[in-house]
């Protein structure tokens, strides 16, 4: 059976949000939307996840036309995900106003045929639990990258070290690493997660860029200057769809195939946060993002 290239495991949800620049009501969004319609521009992607009976299917048909495997998404009986959040000015805080697991609450996939064969998975930020699962469904996958929240630390901490021995690269947020950690400084805390399991580290400090840690060298990739940010949710889901797409789409993952996947991944992160939901990514083409990749690569040249 052919390998598949990429799989994700996520959320697939509505979300209602509201910031300076307008509001949407019941948009396409969670985890798995986001890294999928970030990921399908540079690799075949295919996305496990769970609806409600109330979830407009329709309103993904963009990313199945892109070549996203939709197979894997199941439609149960209740409603579907939905979150609903405001930003503050100048995006420095969000407060959530509504958050509605509906059938995700029980959501515990079964994966088989082609997708347990994929080369590369991602497992999206959802109980650490459920992460293993997945993982022990799966066939040898050569690459597998987990995300993770504060809540899953707090309340799953067990749960999710057991996870991290058996991945190979966490992708937190710079909050998150200090939190599982206890350590301050980020390097520092890279080294603790990767004493847990993982060989590589990739640490999201939001509009200041990220880091990636290995266990010799490490690597840091700035945000990209935007004239406008509509709307940040989703956008640290799109840094890894980008960061993924590229590494399913390479034959072997060498240093300077991980720094390159950082960049992809930036360039992805800021094309979400320019417009709400999935709308900016379904837009853009190949053109628009080697322009980025190219404008970043600029922005950090010297002699």
């Amino acid at each position: 059976m052919k390998r598949n290239p990429l799989m994700v495991v996520g959320s697939v949800a509505l979300d209602s949000v509201k910031t300076q620049h307008g509001a949407v009501e019941r948009a396409v969004g969670g985890s798995a939307v986001f890294f999928a319609a970030a990921s399908c521009k540079l690799s075949p992607v295919a996305t496990i996840g769970v609806v409600g009976e109330d979830y407009p299917m329709e309103k993904l048909q963009g990313l199945k036309n892109q070549g996203v495997d939709l197979t894997g998404i199941e439609q149960a009986k209740g409603k579907s995900f939905f979150w609903a959040g405001e930003y503050s000015e100048n995006f420095t805080s969000r407060k959530t106003l509504i958050t509605d697991l509906g059938v995700f609450e029980h959501f515990n996939p079964s994966i088989g045929g082609h997708l347990a064969k994929s080369r590369c998975l991602f497992l999206g930020n959802i109980h650490p639990a459920v992460q293993s699962n997945v993982l022990e469904q799966m066939d040898s996958p050569e690459l597998v990258v987990c995300d993770t929240m504060n809540y899953w630390i707090d309340q799953n901490k067990k749960e999710l070290l057991d996870l991290l021995r058996r991945v190979d690269i966490l992708m937190i947020n710079d909050s998150e690493a200090r939190q599982l950690t206890g350590e301050s400084n980020l390097l520092q805390a890279s080294k603790v997660i990767q004493g847990f399991g993982p060989r590589s580290v990739v640490i999201k400090k939001g509009e200041h860029g990220a880091l990636f840690f290995a266990t010799d060298w490490c690597f840091s990739v700035p945000g990209l200057l935007l004239e406008k940010v509509v709307d940040p949710t989703g956008a640290g889901d799109s840094f890894a769809g980008g960061f993924m797409g590229y590494l399913s789409a390479q034959n072997a993952f060498t240093p300077d195939v991980f720094r390159t996947a950082m960049v992809y991944g930036t360039v992805m992160g800021s094309f979400a946060v320019e417009s709400f939901s999935i709308d900016m990514l379904e837009m853009i083409n190949e053109e628009n993002i080697l322009k980025r990749v190219s404008e970043l690569k600029k922005l950090t040249a010297f002699d």
